[in-house]
């Protein structure tokens, strides 16, 4: 027996961009052919159209209050395979193809998650890019 406690949604339209200030939902992006987590970023619902629009990913970028197509200036593009949702439909993944170096700003590295914060000391090591 299913419990979806919750009638499902059908369209992007019923995703869930008002449970989060300013509407900026959390979209982790994953690399399909590794599976590895490259970014994390934020969009709102104009960020989200446009994503679809174009098929490369778009962002809501805090920093300067604009959207941001990975990759329009750097041509490290994040080329959209999949969306998925979560079960509150409240979180994207993008599963992308990364065209380019990388996902991360940080010149030569490939993902945002390049630190390893040891569980016991606490310190953090960074990964160096190959």
């Amino acid at each position: 027996m299913n419990k979806l406690s919750k009638k499902p949604r059908e369209t992007w339209q019923d995703l869930d961009f008002e449970k989060y200030p300013n509407g900026l939902m959390p979209a982790i992006v994953q690399e399909e052919s590794t599976g590895e987590i490259l970014m994390l970023g934020f969009v709102n619902k104009e960020a989200f159209e446009k994503t679809l629009e174009t098929g490369l990913a778009t962002f809501w970028t805090r920093s300067r209050n604009e959207l941001w197509t990975k990759g329009l200036t750097s041509g490290d593009t994040l080329k959209i395979k999949d969306i998925r949702t979560d079960c509150d439909y409240d979180t994207l993944i993008y599963v992308v193809e990364m065209e380019g170096e990388g996902a991360c700003h940080i010149e030569g590295w490939k993902s945002c998650f390049s630190r390893i914060i040891n569980t016991t000391s606490g310190k953090i090591k960074t990964l160096l890019p190959e």
